[in-house]
């Protein structure tokens, strides 16, 4: 998704235009794949270790507004409430011949609730009645519209 290392592209074929995280836990803060290794290593094993959308985004806009409108749309939706990643990338040429492009963002269920725990911890099941003694819990939480 990040086109680094390995999966990096040949950038005539397709561009990785913008990419950004947010609400990582300390220990991923600078290093959001390593959030990403941690819950496939530490999420149970029938558990969901992230969701992913994939979405199309206005050819007619430029990058700067492409960016601009992921990042409205990331605030409207997930806002503070979970840790999450997304990249840009344009396809350059489509069957049209124009470009396509769209975002591919990552989200954890996990919610963010301020309570610090290490990659081990934050993946294991919540404790409701200690949360601070399990893990972060999981659940889609209501982000509030703003006026």
């Amino acid at each position: 998704m990040f086109r680094e290392g390995r999966y990096a592209r040949d950038e005539t074929l397709e561009r990785l235009d913008a990419t950004e995280s947010g609400n990582m836990p300390a220990w991923a803060e600078n290093d959001p794949v390593a959030f990403w290794r941690a819950a496939d290593a530490h999420e149970r094993v029938n558990g969901t270790t992230y969701r992913e959308m994939e979405i199309a985004i206005p050819r007619e806009l430029s990058i700067e507004d492409r960016t601009a409108l992921v990042r409205a749309f990331v605030a409207q939706e997930i806002g503070n409430a979970h840790a999450y990643q997304w990249a840009i990338h344009t396809p350059v040429r489509s069957s049209d011949g124009g470009e396509q492009p769209h975002v591919h963002l990552m989200f954890s269920e996990r919610r963010v609730d301020g309570i610090e725990r290490g990659p081990d911890e934050y993946f294991k099941r919540a404790n409701s009645k200690a949360p601070e003694r399990g893990g972060a819990k999981k659940g889609m939480a209501r982000v509030p519209a703003s006026d």
